[in-house]
């Protein structure tokens, strides 16, 4: 729309009135459809992922994979279980994914992953086969879900995006540890990390978790964070050429804390929405 005003504007010159009334009707009328053309393909919106994803087996295992990207262990004591055969920890119902983490009682060894914790919990996590990737083509993003959290001592769900080539980036849309208070993190670095924290009312009720990614350099994006539609913050990060997982998991102990619970805990998610504009 900028290069349409500014075109439109060039044909109402002194010097373009000096070339004649018809030709200039002519040119504007050209450079009007070309310039609308351009401005609605730089607005084209799709569709990448939706709930229908969670209405079966078959729309679930085409969109997402079981387990994290790396495999079964990240960084807390839920060693993650599930497969197209093994539904115990990752099941549908009725378009609601169910993430269940369960105690064990005997010796698993530890987890693969720093900080190499002592496996306590077997649980699941899924991850989404097409990937995030804010750039010339695509430069805003839309990622969001509704989610039922538990928030006991020891439990850790998690919605969030993280590279696919290397660690970070990392944008935390969904995080509580152990209590009723949600981290939106983006981690540049390690230790360059900005964090908007909110206290959730009733986590364990129905909660719309979204982030709005958007391309605002050649680098860096800001990522603009919401629950249940209420803007949170914004941070700005060098995302911008850097592929990115969707993953939704259920962790335990480490950073949530502990001792964990002794009986199961759920996470569920609906109406998962993964969008972005195409310029061309």
């Amino acid at each position: 729309m900028k290069l349409l005003t500014t075109l439109l504007l060039a044909l109402s010159t002194p010097f373009l009135y000096s070339c004649g009334k018809q030709w200039q009707e002519k040119a504007s009328a050209a450079v009007s459809a070309k310039s609308i053309a351009a401005a609605e393909a730089a607005e084209t919106w799709e569709t990448v992922l939706d709930g229908n994803s969670f209405a079966s087996y078959t729309a679930f295992e085409a969109a997402w994979n079981y387990l994290y990207p790396w495999g079964s262990d990240h960084n807390g004591t839920a060693r993650m279980y599930g497969s197209s055969t093994d539904h115990n920890h990752i099941y549908l119902n009725n378009g609601v994914l169910t993430i269940k983490a369960a105690k064990i009682t005997w010796d698993e060894g530890t987890s693969s992953s720093s900080p190499h914790l002592a496996i306590h919990y077997h649980s699941g996590a899924i991850n989404t086969k097409e990937h995030v990737l804010v750039n010339d083509q695509f430069p805003n993003w839309e990622v969001k879900c509704d989610l039922q959290v538990p928030t006991v001592t020891g439990s850790w769900p998690a919605f969030w995006l993280t590279g696919v080539n290397s660690w970070p980036p990392e944008s935390d849309i969904m995080e509580f540890k152990g209590s009723a208070v949600n981290w939106q993190n983006t981690f540049r670095t390690s230790s360059d990390v900005s964090s908007t924290l909110t206290t959730v009312s009733s986590p364990g009720s129905w909660h719309t978790y979204r982030a709005w990614i958007t391309k605002v350099s050649d680098t860096n994006v800001d990522i603009h964070y919401y629950i249940d539609g209420v803007w949170k913050g914004v941070h700005n990060a060098n995302f911008v050429g850097k592929p990115l997982y969707v993953i939704i998991n259920m962790q335990m102990e480490g950073s949530s804390g502990t001792p964990g619970p002794t009986a199961d805990t759920y996470l569920y998610a609906k109406n998962i929405y993964i969008g972005r504009t195409r310029t061309y």
